[in-house]
């Protein structure tokens, strides 16, 4: 069950079951045959058994006797700083932190509880041996490299989209960079696109490419009912780190939001924990887009045995992320009437979704479950600088085939022996669908 415990305080997720439910069907195109195998996230990205604290002391804030356990922090080998030495940036996030921790702790708290009642949070006991598969990824440069290839014109528009398998199995043809593809099939598929294998989930849109060139994104001329971005932040210790690029705010602004949202659209923006960040989506962000905004959430990130995976009050990193929600508003778009709009449901403020963080840098978990219930019934759903794919969603990034890739999965032949059958037969039945569309 991907959502565990859903209470007024927000909900609990299993992160990786929600991965797993785009690949349960998965289908592979090799050697002119067509088998059907499985596809499970691999378990140990998410076996956060501890969390970052020293092992030689602990203690548990009696605060409202809420029990979840803290730990102090290990000892760093750098000079510490006194906490009058804060700068002005972590006293802003100290006074954000006061304002909503009861929130956090509190939530948390409620959250944790009713998911250990289930048998869920409890600890890991069937723990799988093996590294974290490596987080080498290359789509980034590519996507530097396609800048040199032309652009699609208004006159293509029509051909800015494509199929991820072509009529005799194969994806050779495959453009990711200046072109939509589409896997419309009702199962997943593991296919070979640039020299790599990668599970592209069911029902399934994607375009590969940079900030520069979003333009294909624009022409598959889709409005789409739900937008989540998880924006490159500019911070300092990404810029030391160089772990991966980042766009500084003002250029958000360029996002064509506007040419991409239906009326009434949610939108939904990952936001660090740096206030300035905070106020920059809600005063300039969502105000220059027509965004109204709505509610503030929380991402709180727990082990397997429910503790918080950072100290609560450390003035560095927190345990949790923050989402900020808003309501696109357009009085030229008439794709929802009045009384459609007035049957959408305002989200809450000061939700939290609490789960078992990725190990892997900056996989955020899947909203689509906690989301449904604020769009329309067959809304369409549009993820922005993604790293990873939904069924059902279009997604647009840079790496947005990153967490794809089978370096992240466990396939395995499925229990059928009769799902494999000569790809003279996938062809046919192609051949038929495409008459027919």
């Amino acid at each position: 069950m991907s959502v565990v415990v859903q209470n007024s305080r927000g909900w609990v997720l299993d992160a990786r079951s929600l991965i797993d439910q785009g690949c349960e069907r998965c289908v592979r195109y090799k050697d002119n045959y067509k088998s059907h195998v499985k596809c499970c996230f691999k378990k140990q990205c998410f076996q956060i058994l501890q969390s970052h604290y020293s092992v030689n002391a602990s203690a548990v804030l009696e605060n409202g006797n809420e029990g979840v356990v803290q730990k102090t922090v290990k000892p760093s080998k750098k000079r510490k700083r006194k906490h009058s030495e804060l700068n002005n940036g972590e006293i802003d996030l100290q006074v954000s932190h006061e304002k909503i921790r009861s929130v956090i702790m509190e939530g948390t708290k409620s959250l944790v509880d009713s998911a250990q009642s289930l048998g869920y949070l409890n600890g890991v006991i069937d723990t799988v041996k093996g590294p974290v598969p490596p987080e080498e990824c290359r789509l980034a440069a590519l996507c530097e490299m396609a800048k040199e290839l032309p652009l699609v014109d208004n006159e293509e528009q029509e051909e800015s989209v494509q199929s991820l398998v072509a009529a005799d199995g194969s994806t050779s043809h495959v453009d990711l960079f200046s072109r939509v593809t589409e896997n419309k099939g009702d199962s997943a598929a593991v296919a070979t696109l640039m020299g790599e294998d990668y599970v592209i989930p069911r029902h399934t849109a994607f375009l590969l490419s940079d900030f520069t060139q979003m333009q294909p994104l624009v022409y598959y001329g889709k409005k789409y009912d739900l937008i989540v971005m998880d924006p490159p932040w500019e911070n300092k210790s990404v810029k030391r780190s160089r772990r991966y690029s980042f766009l500084p705010s003002s250029q958000l602004k360029r996002l064509p939001i506007p040419l991409l949202a239906s009326s009434n659209c949610l939108v939904v923006t990952w936001v660090t924990n740096r206030p300035s960040h905070l106020r920059f989506v809600r005063d300039e962000l969502y105000p220059h887009w027509g965004v109204d905004f709505v509610a503030e959430w929380f991402w709180v990130k727990v082990t397997t045995s429910g503790q918080f995976v950072f100290p609560l009050d450390s003035p560095h990193k927190k345990p949790y992320e923050v989402l900020v929600l808003g309501r696109y508003r357009s009085s030229t778009d008439s794709s929802l009437s009045s009384s459609e709009t007035s049957k959408l449901p305002v989200p809450e403020d000061q939700r939290l979704i609490v789960s078992v963080p990725s190990a892997l840098h900056s996989q955020k978990p899947s909203l689509s479950e906690v989301l449904k219930s604020y769009i329309g019934a067959e809304a369409k759903c549009l993820e922005l600088f993604a790293r990873n794919l939904q069924p059902g969603w279009t997604s647009w990034g840079n790496e947005v085939l990153k967490f794809q890739h089978t370096n992240y999965f466990t396939v395995t032949p499925a229990d059928d022996p009769a799902d494999k059958e000569d790809t003279h037969a996938h062809t046919s039945n192609s051949a038929k669908e495409q008459s027919l569309s």
